[in-house]
């Protein structure tokens, strides 16, 4: 935090989030045998703008990082520092054994550690006929949201630019029925199965197009899109929205019983008692399986 008076340190594994405010110092290092892989979301359309601590380092004049720092030798002991010819941005000295003597980490207190970690896999599943949708985001008042969910919900609300993110899995001939979002643009990266997506811009343009695995799709605000599972498994995304509020969502078959059917059968030139055909259910059909 600022004036670097609280550090937070917390262990991690699959299935979890990770949040980093803007401009928060921090470092991810893998402590397990096998390789760490994270799917990373950044709250900015711009190119990313990154500044490293080895970076910021070199780039300070010696005489400046002295008088700062204050280290035994003075300035003697800055030029100590060798900058490497190999960006270190994910960091392996082939040495580390010898730089390194003691390696332990404390967990910080859970208060400070919900602030910055929520456990999505963990978390409430939201089942739907054709699958199940998890979620870690703000909701208004914490409602049906466990004590440190609710304090993730609370932080992640009390700072600008931040993100909604959950999982959806369709199962197999599952279709995530057509929608649009109100106040976020929506991104999605395929963890497996694969699909069919259409995307309803305008009357004058749509489309729809295969994914598959590793595949990045995207929604506007506002954009009318529809998800179908089309492989014998599975198909799981991860999402991120982008709002800090809580994400306004519209389903096709809501806003139709919505809409008085005599508007209706103005529109569609049909009659009134034709819309009578359309049912409703007792279970939400966001994610449809009929």
């Amino acid at each position: 935090d600022a004036g670097g008076n609280t550090v937070t340190t917390y262990n991690v594994t699959a299935g979890q989030i990770i949040f980093f405010p803007r401009n928060t110092l921090h470092w991810i290092k893998n402590v397990g045998a096998e390789d760490c892989f994270f799917l990373l979301f950044f709250t900015t359309h711009e190119e990313l703008q990154t500044l490293d601590v080895d970076d910021a380092f070199f780039s300070t004049p010696e005489d400046i990082a002295a008088r700062s720092l204050k280290p035994q030798g003075g300035v003697g002991f800055i030029r100590t520092f060798q900058k490497q010819e190999e960006d270190q941005a994910v960091n392996l000295p082939p040495n580390l054994a010898e730089l390194v003597q003691n390696t332990q980490y404390e967990q910080s207190a859970d208060p400070l550690v919900w602030r910055y970690f929520f456990n999505l896999k963990g978390s409430t599943e939201f089942r739907f006929p054709g699958g199940i949708i998890q979620w870690a985001r703000y909701v208004k008042d914490g409602k049906g949201l466990k004590p440190n969910e609710r304090i993730y919900s609370e932080f992640l609300h009390s700072k600008e630019d931040t993100l909604t993110l959950g999982t959806l899995r369709i199962y197999s001939n599952g279709l995530r029925q057509p929608h649009f979002h109100f106040n976020a643009n929506e991104m999605g990266y395929v963890i497996s199965g694969c699909g069919k997506v259409g995307v309803i811009v305008s009357p004058a343009l749509t489309t729809d197009f295969t994914i598959g695995v590793g595949d990045v799709v995207f929604f506007p605000t506002g954009t009318q899109h529809y998800i179908k599972s089309t492989c014998d498994e599975d198909l799981l995304f991860i999402l991120a929205f982008s709002t800090r509020d809580q994400l306004e969502t519209l389903d096709m078959d809501d806003y139709f019983h919505a809409t008085a059917d005599h508007i209706l059968a103005q529109l569609f030139f049909k009659k009134q008692e034709e819309f009578k055909k359309i049912p409703r259910f007792n279970e939400d059909q966001a994610i449809n399986l009929p």
